[in-house]
């Protein structure tokens, strides 16, 4: 399994980045990776390939150093090997763009410890942290293949970006309130500012959901073989939950980092430097976990959620990601006496034009996918719903959207599996986060039956339903299957609601569902 490069070093140089820790470590990443394929050549083609991987093992940094620093060669041989190496270490800077993941990470402390930093600042740092590396990376290789004479004719710059798919601005683990039993955690440096690369499609082994995420009877966390150096973690702010989610750092789990990143909005710094404790703690891509330890514990004792992916293929699916950590919001939002909704949600903003006829101004999305209800009390003493969104970003299905829409996605999305032929996914933002959290009075619940057609001429929306019938409707929960989990396309189930329930019963034990 190949292995993610993580970016310390600050270079300013050609010749500092090709004698940095990073640039050794994503050498030996490659050589690796190349030697690996190598050595799955067929009989035929086995002494080919063992020539190649000689010459693979024989490249050393210095040699890259020394065509980095010549003013010319003694031969037309030396020139020629030299030439040969930069063309292999060309194939290199192609992996690194394409198929390679790295994340360039910066430490800041300031902004818990002496408040001279925000998170807002730290972006910036980050963003101009990301392009200048991409920048100096681009330099190197033109360096490198003009010294040689392979930068003739025509040069190719526009959309050769090397930013890192992640640049991070991080703080010392160390900073937040963990319960005395997860001390451990604090060892995996937080996330709190992030620079994403956009336009990138990653190709996970799974592409749809198969196993449900249930609450288990047991604590699925195995902390005893919890190795911090292999985790990044990142605190987000879902709907009122603060929810931690750690990702393996092993490749087909770490991809699922920039498309969190593009869906949830960062946890606040002020509940960190308050000391707030998470209410959830989610892990992806657990390689100690097995397939019995697939899904979230309450933690009773230690007041928090606990919540497991294993680190197996099948699960290794962005869904997998994104559908637990809904559903640690749901629970919360149960324990809480809250209603979560499996829903979309919009706010309009009604003006009134010159003959004082109201019209609608705008549309804003409140939530794409999840969000809940809390009933509040206002200043005149009525109790009115009020509604709460979950996610920034939508995480769309592809197939059913125009070319027209794909191109104003274009440039702020992250994708999944678009070669897989069905259920290819990208997410983009779609609202902002004050929008998520404003809270406000819903007025209208619509419930979408989608499996039932309606005759021409017919309303689309049945007002004089009786409220018992209309509450069967709601408590099933039926819809038609879109194929985004191995319920087959077309398919009639009972899973409209959110998602922790193997079974919805009421109050007296009677079951809900079908």
């Amino acid at each position: 399994m190949e292995k993610i490069l993580e970016i310390r070093d600050g270079c300013s140089t050609p010749g500092q980045l090709l004698r940095s820790l990073a640039f050794a470590r994503f050498l030996k990443i490659y050589k690796f990776q190349f030697t690996e394929d190598l050595q799955h050549r067929t009989d035929v083609q086995k002494h080919e390939a063992k020539q190649k991987i000689d010459y693979i093992e024989s490249v050393k940094v210095r040699d890259l150093i020394n065509i980095l620093e010549s003013h010319g060669f003694d031969s037309a041989k030396e020139k020629e090997h030299a030439r040969e190496l930069i063309k292999f270490m060309d194939g290199a800077f192609h992996h690194y763009r394409g198929s390679g993941y790295s994340r360039l990470v910066r430490l800041q402390n300031d902004v818990v410890s002496t408040g001279l930093e925000t998170p807002d600042t730290i972006k910036d740092k980050v963003t101009d942290k990301a392009g200048t590396l991409s920048d100096l990376i681009l330099e190197t290789r033109r360096q490198l293949l003009n010294n040689v004479g392979l930068d003739q004719g025509v040069r190719r710059s526009s959309g050769m970006d090397a930013s890192p798919n992640v640049t991070a601005g991080e703080i010392s683990g160390h900073y937040f309130n963990y319960p005395s039993d997860y001390t451990e955690l604090a060892h995996v440096p937080l996330t709190i500012a992030a620079d994403i690369q956009t336009g990138v499609d990653y190709s996970t082994p799974s592409n749809k959901r198969a196993r449900p995420f249930y609450e288990l009877a047991h604590n699925p966390l195995d902390l005893d073989r919890f190795i911090s150096e292999d985790w990044v973690s990142v605190p987000l702010q879902v709907g009122t939950s603060l929810i931690i989610v750690y990702i393996h750092k092993s490749r087909g789990c770490i991809e699922m980092e920039p498309g969190l990143l593009n869906l949830f909005p960062f946890a606040r710094i002020k509940d960190i430097t308050r000391e707030r404790q998470a209410d959830g703690l989610f892990f992806f891509g657990d390689p100690h976990a097995s397939e019995k330890d697939l899904g979230y514990y309450h933690d009773r004792k230690n007041k928090v959620l606990i919540g497991v992916v294993p680190n197996i293929d099948e699960l290794k699916y962005f869904g997998y990601a994104k559908k637990p950590v809904l559903t640690l919001h749901n629970v919360l939002a149960i324990l809480d006496g809250d209603l979560p909704l499996h829903c979309g949600c919009t706010r309009y903003v009604v003006r009134f034009d010159e003959n004082d006829e109201p019209y609608i101004a705008e549309m804003l999305i409140k939530a794409d996918d999840m969000g809940k209800i809390s009933l509040r009390k206002g200043a005149d003493k009525l109790t009115r719903p009020v509604f709460y969104g979950t996610e920034t970003g939508a995480f769309a299905c592809l197939d059913g959207f125009s070319t027209q829409a794909r191109m104003q996605m274009a440039g702020r999305e992250v994708g999944y599996n678009k070669d897989t032929g069905s259920n290819a996914r990208q997410i983009v933002p779609v609202t902002d986060v004050t929008e998520l959290f404003r809270g406000d009075a819903l007025d209208v619940l619509l419930y979408m039956n989608n499996f039932k057609l309606i005759e021409p001429g017919e309303s689309t929306i049945q007002s004089d339903m009786h409220i018992e019938d209309a509450l069967q409707h709601f408590r099933l929960g039926e819809r038609v299957a879109a194929g985004s989990t191995q319920t087959q396309r077309g398919a009639k189930e009972s899973s409209y609601w959110a998602n922790p329930f193997p079974l919805l019963k009421d109050s007296d034990g009677t079951v809900l569902h079908p």
